[in-house]
């Protein structure tokens, strides 16, 4: 499949379909919300002007980085109180682990651009993220679109220890951690966008859509 500056293999769809199917067996909370970001990402990417190759990347990155929680402890996941610091540390690894688990991949050029975005998804503008305390334009642009995604949707979801928030609370606090923990121009574009989003249907070429009708 060719796309905008780039090929995407034709393997690509049923890679993602068996590592995502890994996950679901093991975390079918974290499974859900990768599929949800997968899908933001590609859309924020869209709607921030990247071309189709790079959004295409965007929705794969979203979809694989949270895989390596498979790695970690359904304990230390599904925590209802504060983690204590060996647990954070653990958590904190998961970027790490989830771009080792699609290295492997990386053999094929669309594959080995999402490695940056998964590995820095958790960066910061400020230089405070993990696991490389990059900053600024350091953070690749697609793990600065998947963040913004991810905190939005980590927030918005009921989880066992705690309910969902309203999306004006979660809006408020995209705003207030803008330029610090989040992008500020990737805050503006989700913010003006994302009440768009919700009547938009999956495309037929994506993986969150594939993976629904396989489900």
């Amino acid at each position: 499949m060719s796309s905008s500056w780039g090929d995407i293999p034709a393997w690509a769809y049923q890679a993602a379909q068996s590592l995502m199917e890994s996950l679901k067996m093991v975390d079918p909370v974290t499974y859900a919300h990768c599929c949800r970001v997968g899908e933001m990402s590609r859309k924020l990417a869209r709607d921030a002007g990247l071309n189709e190759y790079q959004q295409k990347v965007a929705e794969f990155s979203g979809l694989f980085h949270d895989i390596g929680k498979m790695g970690i402890s359904q304990a230390i996941i599904a925590k209802p109180g504060k983690l204590d610091e060996a647990e954070l540390k653990a958590m904190q690894n998961h970027p790490v682990l989830s771009e080792t688990i699609v290295e492997p991949l990386g053999y094929n050029s669309f594959f080995k651009d999402t490695l940056p975005a998964i590995r820095g998804h958790h960066e910061r503008v400020d230089g405070t993220g993990y696991p490389d305390k990059k900053r600024g334009d350091e953070v690749p642009l697609l793990a600065r679109i998947i963040l913004v995604v991810d905190t939005y949707d980590a927030m918005s979801q009921t989880r066992a220890y705690r309910k969902g928030l309203p999306d004006d609370v979660v809006y408020a606090e995209l705003k207030r951690c803008s330029g610090t923990q989040f992008d500020p121009q990737l805050v503006k574009t989700f913010l003006e966008a994302h009440c768009t989003w919700q009547g938009q249907e999956s495309d037929p070429d994506t993986v969150h859509y594939i993976l629904k009708k396989s489900a």
